[in-house]
């Protein structure tokens, strides 16, 4: 009796019985990444399937709409591209059908897990502008307390006169990928003066992004260069969100997003919209945070980011294993 071809199995192809449209359909409703893992392994035809429809980038994109950001995928090797098309044959795509369909079952393990939310935070990047520097610094909104014997601990923006003013704070995160479901703020009440005013802004919002390059890394940061470190012109943003309401309370409040968001580059900005209180001594609005918080879950550090042009890629490290140091 002749040997059975090793494609050719004692039952029916699920494939070649439903067909491709169908099958496709059905592929598409996994959403557990072991479940089309599983489904890869059955058969070469049934691996080819999988990777030519691109099964594992959609279950990225579903779960985390951030993830059409990413114009390609290059996958690296002590810090140089290992894999770059020279120009387009039919080998050349399988092979990067083949490498996407690895580095975004890379990605959607991390995405996809349970994971118990932490915050995330690594460092401070700057604010849009300081008081009195350093004793009011963006770094006192690390700690968790809003005094250090009798001084404050917290962060406050120059005085305005206009209550519409606008001021920032941007984090960098433990990894170039993190999941944020939640950030935490706490507005500084003055405990040192006689009517304990509350420093708060009227409302806040969200920006996630890459930098385009780091210009701050390794930068000190110092009174007089923070507000170019966080200008706009030097990131690439990939999620916005809603406008959220701050209570005129010297508690830590929460800000949870309408869904978890995917962060690009492990950059976020926390914008503080509107001045509540005029200051007694020179009738200035000014905004003062004691505390932060990023809350969700880094991703693993062999995933990063690199901007190109006007887009992000995603870069896959595979004998890199340490974040960021955390604070």
């Amino acid at each position: 009796m002749e040997a059975e071809p090793p494609e050719q199995g004692r039952g029916m192809d699920f494939l070649e019985c439903v067909g491709p449209d169908a099958s496709a359909i059905v592929f598409r409703l996994l959403d557990d990444p072991a479940d089309l893992a599983r489904a890869s392994a059955v058969s070469r035809s049934w691996r080819r399937f999988v990777i030519q429809n691109q099964f594992s980038k959609i279950q990225c994109l579903r779960a985390y709409p951030e993830v059409a950001n990413f114009m390609d995928i290059e996958v690296r090797s002590s810090g140089s591209s290992v894999y770059r098309n020279a120009r387009w044959s039919a080998a050349a795509e399988l092979d990067k059908l083949e490498r996407d369909h690895r580095v975004y079952m890379q990605l959607s393990h991390g995405l996809l897990s349970p994971y118990n939310t932490k915050d995330c935070i690594s460092r401070c990047v700057g604010a849009s502008s300081t008081d009195r520097y350093p004793d009011e610094a963006i770094e006192n909104t690390l700690d968790a307390a809003d005094r250090v014997g009798w001084d404050g601990s917290y962060w406050s923006s120059r005085g305005h006169r206009d209550p519409a003013l606008e001021e920032c704070l941007m984090y960098m995160l433990q990894t170039d990928l993190c999941l944020v479901d939640e950030i935490r703020m706490q507005p500084f009440k003055a405990f040192f003066r006689d009517d304990e005013p509350i420093y708060s802004a009227k409302r806040i919002r969200f920006q996630m992004g890459c930098p385009k390059s780091p210009p701050w890394s390794g930068t000190t940061i110092y009174g007089e260069n923070e507000g170019q470190l966080i200008a706009d012109s030097n990131y690439i943003w990939t999620y916005t969100s809603p406008e959220f309401p701050i209570l005129q309370e010297n508690v830590l409040q929460s800000f949870k997003l309408p869904h978890p968001v995917l962060c690009i580059g492990g950059v976020v900005k926390i914008e503080l919209l509107g001045g509540v209180v005029k200051d007694a001594f020179d009738g200035l609005y000014y905004i003062c945070v004691s505390h932060v918080q990023i809350m969700g879950m880094p991703l693993s550090g062999k995933l990063g980011v690199a901007p190109r042009g006007t887009g992000v890629v995603l870069s896959y490290y595979p004998t890199r294993r340490k974040n960021r140091t955390s604070q």
